[in-house]
């Protein structure tokens, strides 16, 4: 992506489908049998390579328009080939998606952004609870469930997301009751339940950290519309903020974004929220935000940290970044220096002083969150600024240049 800096950004934007909630979903057809429509469903790289592992295993899964169309009624593989698994890191919700309708699955260790390590021993340790038999050969995973699934109380020491929707996915195919403790409350994991349950399935409690699954033998079809992207909102804002612009967000769900408006006040944000929709009018100069500490939801999104210290960078004071769910999430940080930013990282902390300008500048995304926000400081340096590697940010980011220069951004794609 090529950007040209300085343009305020002004006008409307209609929010993409999230991508952490469609691609359960999409891995949640599996365990219906039956016809599932999605509708609003981004078309990105993750939901791409999810809908070749659908049709890997024998569904029948297409795009009409926006919209996903998925048959299961004929799935026939249980096992996922390498090379599908190492294209996103969300790959592993197959894993629960496939155990409940085969009680068997073989998979190998996801791939996607490399942010940190994201082990799966908790997914397993809760699966093996539910009656899964688990077997590790040359990088292979072997889960097998000999007498069936079944229910049981699982108590998680971290809140994961994917191990929340691999258990919510075993249980509703499992005999007898399920009960989860510390599950995680992301509105995704919200999205995940409401599908679920709109196909017949019996799911209480999710968005808290106590979740109850009763099993359903039969399942129904669904039309469903994924809920929009909280991340990709706020990154939209981000790029606002920095250029002193004007953004109103249509169809945005304010109520999933309360952990990060209070940044976006502190920075002299105007923010206001009507109905489904958000306004923001930023200020000449942003001013520096608080102490900035990532934490599972309802805390401050690990997603939206790199575009966070981009409002940092720009702002007149000093911000203090703690990232404590990846340990491998500064990436951007040698990027954002190469720009004119001022940084200092030590360990989990990043320390940074706010300075007028940026500079356009040759840069690199390492990942998508990361590249997200190099293309939003180039939206606010002086001079030219190329971002490469943008394969990564095509993971999440749905028509994201196309949607930048809809707002008044000099910016386009060319091929390197």
């Amino acid at each position: 992506m090529v950007i040209h800096g300085g343009t305020r950004l002004e006008g409307e934007l209609r929010v993409q489908g999230a991508k952490n909630s469609a691609l359960p979903i999409l891995a949640a057809t599996v365990v219906t049998g039956e016809t599932s429509v999605l509708k609003r469903c981004p078309r990105l790289r993750d939901t791409d390579a999810a809908i070749r592992i659908l049709r890997h295993i024998g569904c029948e899964a297409a795009w009409v328009g926006r919209d996903v169309i998925v048959r299961s009624g004929d799935v026939r593989q249980w096992s996922v080939e390498e090379s599908m698994m190492r294209e996103m890191r969300s790959s592993i919700i197959f894993l629960g998606a496939i155990l409940a309708r085969f009680g068997r699955a073989e998979v190998s260790a996801p791939g996607g952004c490399d942010i940190g390590m994201r082990p799966i021993d908790l997914h397993l340790s809760a699966l093996r609870d539910l009656g899964v038999q688990t077997q590790e050969c040359s990088g292979r995973l072997l889960c097998t469930a000999p007498q069936g699934l079944r229910g049981a109380t699982v108590t998680l020491p971290f809140p994961s997301v994917g191990a929340t929707e691999n258990i919510l996915l075993c249980a509703v195919c499992a005999k007898g009751e399920t009960t989860l403790y510390g599950a995680a409350r992301e509105p995704e994991i919200v999205d995940l339940a409401a599908f679920l349950n709109g196909c017949g399935a019996d799911i209480r409690g999710a968005g808290t950290d106590t979740v109850r699954v009763v099993p359903q033998e039969t399942f129904r079809s669904l039309e469903y519309t994924v809920r929009p992207d909280r991340i990709m909102a706020a990154t939209y804002m981000a790029a606002a903020a920095v250029t002193g612009g004007t953004l109103v967000l249509r169809d945005a769900a304010p109520e999933r974004l309360l952990p990060v408006l209070p940044y976006f006040a502190q920075t002299g944000c105007v923010v206001q929220c009507v109905g489904e929709d958000i306004a923001l009018h930023a200020p000449m100069r942003l001013r520096s935000g608080k102490l900035v500490r990532t934490m599972p939801y309802p805390g401050f999104p690990t997603d939206f940290q790199a575009s966070a210290m981009v409002m940092a960078c720009l702002s007149s004071g000093t911000g203090v970044f703690v990232e404590t769910i990846f340990e491998n999430r500064y990436k951007h940080v040698p990027e954002l220096v190469r720009m004119g930013a001022q940084i200092t990282v030590q360990n989990n902390v990043a320390v940074v002083e706010g300075v007028p300008q940026l500079h356009g500048a040759k840069v690199r995304a390492a990942d998508l969150r990361g590249g997200a926000a190099l293309v939003t400081a180039g939206l606010a340096a002086r001079g030219e600024t190329v971002v490469s590697c943008v394969r990564h940010i095509d993971r999440g980011c749905e028509n994201f240049a196309d949607n930048l220069a809809h707002l008044g951004a000099n910016i386009h794609r060319t091929e390197e």
